[in-house]
């Protein structure tokens, strides 16, 4: 256990260290100057502080009065010495955060029980200390975990989601990774981005309420089918809406939003500019470059860049312009995310399994 003395007198100091070396485990740092002591208490670890009322230059008062305006000193313990009759003093020396006396002269019985007190709360405290962080630990694991296993099965979900459409897994893993790109670009803070990251793959889990006749037709929808087609996203968000998973809130929010239309002209709301929730902006716009440029049974994929200037060409009408513009400054990661997140071969003809078999 680590001890600061702090008295200006070395006939004090020389006989409190000879006391301090009697308790075993105990050991001390003296100082005569009580600004030098006073530095070496806030910077270094202490375990308890003896400190004489009565120095020249800074009190007994003063120092415990600086010392306890330092957070991290709070529950240090403090024994002041001072004489039998200054019982004013002493009350003075509570309030400003003093925890025991010792009365001059110095006894060594008085010295070594009341020491050993200071001691003993200090071990205490630290046990407490130590206790709070283990525990705080294993809260932030536990959380971790679960947090986790909500991530995964989100994630699951929306791929069946997927497997019902001719969209790939990979689309809703690359459009989530443009999502946080756009966020990032627009400086939206990091937990923000990282929410959108994980919500966004859930934009299309409506499509599960959608007829496969009408989900997997080849072919242009008739306007009774587009009809039935487009309630997707409002089953999308009543499906998400209730959940207490602030995952799921952000997925439904974008369910419901992300083919409304910066003119006003979108779905199903009919919602323009920013009465579109910045969440469902950035999607719509993720969520069409990625369609556009990818390959489907009903359409080849464009370029690359033909996407990208349909995004710009539609900015402002179709797509929140901020958007299109993030997405387009964060181009070479865009490219990246393409690379990385790509489709996987389609299924063998029917031809070719036959002379596999």
């Amino acid at each position: 256990m680590n001890i600061v003395i702090v008295d200006d007198n070395l006939v004090n100091v020389a006989l409190l260290r000879g006391l301090v070396r009697q308790i075993e485990g105990a050991q001390s740092v003296e100082f005569t100057d009580p600004r030098a002591g006073l530095e070496h208490v806030l910077r270094t670890d202490v375990d308890l502080l003896i400190v004489d009322y009565q120095m020249p230059e800074l009190d007994g008062l003063d120092f415990v009065r600086i010392l306890r305006s330092d957070t991290s000193k709070q529950d240090l313990p403090v024994l002041m010495v001072t004489a039998d009759h200054e019982m004013e003093l002493r009350h003075r020396a509570l309030q400003l955060g003093a925890n025991d006396f010792l009365t001059k002269p110095v006894d060594r019985v008085e010295f070594q029980a009341r020491t050993r007190n200071m001691l003993a709360l200090r071990r205490s405290q630290r046990a407490l200390s130590e206790r709070a962080v283990s525990l705080a630990t294993e809260v932030a694991l536990a959380t971790d975990a679960i947090v986790a296993r909500e991530l995964d099965t989100i994630l699951r979900l929306s791929k069946a989601a997927e497997y019902r459409d001719p969209e790939t897994g990979a689309h809703v893993m690359r459009m989530a990774h443009y999502a946080r790109l756009i966020a990032l670009q627009l400086g939206l803070p990091e937990a923000e981005q990282e929410l959108l990251l994980h919500a966004a793959p859930m934009h299309d889990i409506g499509k599960v309420g959608t007829p496969d006749h009408i989900l997997l037709k080849p072919g242009r929808l008739s306007p009774e089918e587009l009809v039935i087609m487009r309630q997707h996203a409002r089953i999308g968000h009543d499906i998400l809406a209730d959940s207490a998973s602030p995952y799921l809130q952000a997925a439904a929010m974008i369910a419901l939003h992300h083919h409304e239309r910066w003119d006003g002209q979108g779905y199903p709301l009919g919602l323009a500019g920013e009465a579109i929730s910045l969440w469902g902006r950035i999607v719509a716009v993720a969520d069409v470059f990625d369609a556009l440029s990818s390959e489907r049974p009903y359409k080849a994929a464009w370029t690359l860049e033909a996407a990208r200037d349909f995004l710009l060409e539609h900015a402002g009408a179709h797509f929140d312009p901020r958007c299109v513009q993030a997405f387009v400054e964060a181009w070479d990661q865009v490219l990246e995310v393409r690379q990385r997140f790509q489709d996987e071969p389609p299924p063998p003809a029917e031809s070719t399994l036959m002379e596999l078999l």
